[in-house]
C-alpha cells in the first residue's frame, strides 16, 4: 500500500482488526449491502476499496485464510482497521465507493471505476456560420450549447446525422470565407446545404437555419414537431389532403429523429434531475439531486404514514388506486336537541354507539363518506401511492371540521419532498473536473441501463425549474413497494 493523498472525509463507521482474533472482528459486521475500506497500520497507507451486497461474506474471504482456496487475495496480515458505509442501492454504492476513491487518487479514481467522458453534442455558436461537432469534453464555458449525454459517442454521432438530414446546416470543417470562387461541396450539390462557402444563401438566412437547428437538438425536437403539427391540422382543416400528408410525413421522420435521443439528452446547463433509489435505512427512500455538476445525496425521504402500493396483489388492488377514507361530522339531530337530552360526557361515550368505529380514529362523531370508497377512474394514474393515512387523520383531529385530511396529507408529503430538496440544493464548494466528469459518468451508466436492470426512479424539472413533486411522490411509493417485496422475499 502506497502513500495516500487525502483521507476521505465521508462519515463511515469502523472497527479495529487484529488478524490473531479475525472472527471477533467478522462477526461485528452486517451482512448488507455495504461500502468498505480496509487501513494497514500506516496512517497514510492507501486502502482497499470496495462494493458488494454482503459485507461480512464478502470481508470474510478477504480475511480468512482459507487451505482451499490458496490463491484468493488475502490481507489480513496487512489490515489493522475496518471502514464500511451501509448502501441501500447499487447506484449509492457507486457513488460512495467514487467519493473514497476520488478524495485518495484525484483523477485516476476515473480509471480505476472507468467512468470515460460522456458523448455530448456541441453546437459552435461562436463560429459565424455554425455547425454541430461531436464531443466528449465539452467546456463549462459552453455548457449552454453541450447536448447530452449521451449513451455513446456513435450514439451521438447518428443523432448529429439524421438531424442533420433535416436541415440545410453545413458539415464541413474548415473555417469559412464566402467567395463566389470557392468550389463548394457534394453536399451543396445534393441540394443538402445553403452552401455559405460560396455565397449560397445570405447570412441571415444561414443564422436562421443554424438557430432552428439549435433549437431542434435543445428540445429534442419537439420545437419543431409543435410546428408541423400545427401547419398539418391546419391543411386537414382546409381540406387539403395532398398537403397534410406530405407533412405527415415529415412529422413521422422528425418523430424518428427525436426517438434517437433520450429524455436525458438536454443543454448540459439545464441538466437537474432527482433520483431515487431504496435506503439503507427503513421505512426512508433515498433522494438523491444532479444539479451543477454534482450530485449530491442520499438525504432519506420518510415514508411514515404513507399508503405504500402492493405490487404482489395486482392492478386490481386497492393498494394500486388510493382511495381516502375520510371521516365527516355528522351533527346532531335537532329533535334530540329540543328534547333536552342530555349531551353525551364525552366523544368515547358517542363512539360506543357507533359500530364499526376505526381503531385509530377518535373523533366525537363520525360516519364513513361514501364516495371515499370509490376507486380512481380508468384515466387516473393507477401509481397513485402518496397518501397519508393515519398520521394524516390524527393530525388533522383537532380541526376536523375545517381541514379535509386528503389536502392535509398531500400537503405534508409535499412539504416534506421539498425540505429533502432544498437540503440537497444547499451550496457546495467548487465542483473540479474530475468530479463533473465522474458523477456525470456514473448517472449516465445508471441512467441507460436496460430498464429492467435500472432500478429506482429519475425525474426531471421543467423548463421553469420546477419540480414534478406530485410525480415524484408516486416514484417514492413504487420504490418502497418494491423495498418492501424484496424485504419479504429475503425474510
Amino acid at each position: 500500500m502506497g502513500a495516500s493523498k487525502q483521507s476521505p472525509e465521508i462519515a463511515m463507521q469502523q472497527i479495529g482488526f487484529d488478524p490473531a482474533d479475525a472472527k471477533a472482528a467478522l462477526a461485528q459486521l452486517p451482512t448488507s449491502s455495504a461500502v468498505f475500506a480496509l487501513y494497514g497500520a500506516e496512517a497514510h497507507a492507501e486502502p482497499y476499496i470496495g462494493r458488494t451486497p454482503n459485507l461480512r461474506a464478502r470481508l470474510a474471504r478477504l480475511l480468512q485464510p482459507s487451505a482451499q482456496h490458496p490463491r484468493r487475495l488475502q490481507l489480513a496480515g496487512r489490515v489493522r482497521q475496518i471502514r464500511w458505509r451501509l448502501t441501500g442501492s447499487e447506484f449509492e454504492s457507486l457513488l460512495a465507493q467514487f467519493s473514497l476513491l476520488e478524495a485518495i487518487y484525484g483523477p485516476k479514481s476515473l480509471e480505476r471505476m472507468h467512468l470515460g467522458a460522456p458523448a455530448f453534442i456541441r453546437f459552435l455558436g461562436g463560429n459565424a456560420y455554425p455547425r454541430i461537432v461531436v464531443t466528449n469534453h465539452p467546456s463549462k464555458r459552453e455548457a449552454d450549447w453541450a447536448y447530452g449525454p449521451f449513451q455513446s459517442r456513435a450514439a451521438a454521432e447518428r443523432f448529429a446525422d439524421e438531424a442533420l438530414k433535416l436541415f440545410l446546416l453545413r458539415r464541413c470543417t474548415e473555417e469559412l470565407e464566402p467567395n463566389p470562387a470557392h468550389p463548394g461541396c457534394v453536399y451543396s450539390e445534393m441540394k443538402m446545404c445553403l452552401a455559405p462557402c460560396y455565397q449560397g444563401c445570405s447570412d441571415e438566412r444561414y443564422a436562421e437555419e443554424a438557430a432552428a437547428v439549435e433549437q431542434f437538438i435543445a428540445t429534442r425536437g419537439e420545437s419543431s414537431l409543435v410546428q408541423l403539427r400545427t401547419q398539418r391540422e391546419e391543411a386537414s382543416a382546409k381540406l387539403d389532403f395532398e398537403a397534410a400528408a406530405a407533412l405527415h410525413s415529415q412529422v413521422q421522420r422528425m418523430e424518428g429523429v427525436r426517438a434517437l435521443a433520450s429524455e436525458l439528452v438536454r443543454p448540459l446547463s439545464q441538466l437537474r434531475t432527482v433520483v431515487l433509489q431504496a435506503s439503507a435505512n427503513a421505512g426512508e427512500v433515498a433522494v438523491f439531486l444532479y444539479e451543477n455538476g454534482r450530485l449530491s445525496g442520499p438525504v432519506g425521504f420518510s415514508t411514515l404514514g404513507m399508503r405504500i402500493q402492493n405490487e404482489q396483489s395486482g392492478s386490481t388492488s386497492l393498494f394500486a388506486h388510493p382511495m381516502a377514507i375520510e371521516p365527516i361530522v355528522e351533527a346532531e339531530p335537532e329533535e334530540k336537541i329540543s328534547s333536552g337530552a342530555e349531551a353525551p360526557a364525552n366523544s368515547d361515550d358517542l363512539l360506543r354507539g357507533l359500530k364499526p368505529t376505526p381503531p385509530s380514529v377518535s373523533i366525537s362523531s363520525i360516519h364513513w363518506n361514501s364516495e371515499a370508497f370509490a376507486v380512481h377512474a380508468p384515466e387516473a394514474d393507477c401509481s397513485e401511492q402518496a397518501e397519508l393515512d393515519v398520521e394524516s387523520v390524527a393530525a388533522a383531529e383537532p380541526e376536523v371540521q375545517s381541514s379535509a385530511p386528503a389536502k392535509l396529507a398531500r400537503g405534508v408529503l409535499e412539504a416534506r419532498m421539498e425540505t429533502a430538496l432544498a437540503e440537497l440544493a444547499e451550496s457546495h464548494d467548487a465542483v473540479s473536473a474530475t468530479l463533473r466528469q465522474g458523477h456525470l459518468a456514473l448517472l449516465k451508466r445508471w441512467y441507460y441501463r436496460a430498464e429492467v436492470r435500472r432500478a429506482g426512479e429519475i425525474f426531471f424539472s421543467d423548463a421553469e425549474g420546477h419540480w414534478p413533486v406530485k410525480a415524484m411522490l408516486r416514484g417514492v411509493g413504487r420504490v418502497a413497494g418494491k423495498m418492501m417485496t424484496a424485504g419479504n422475499h429475503s425474510g
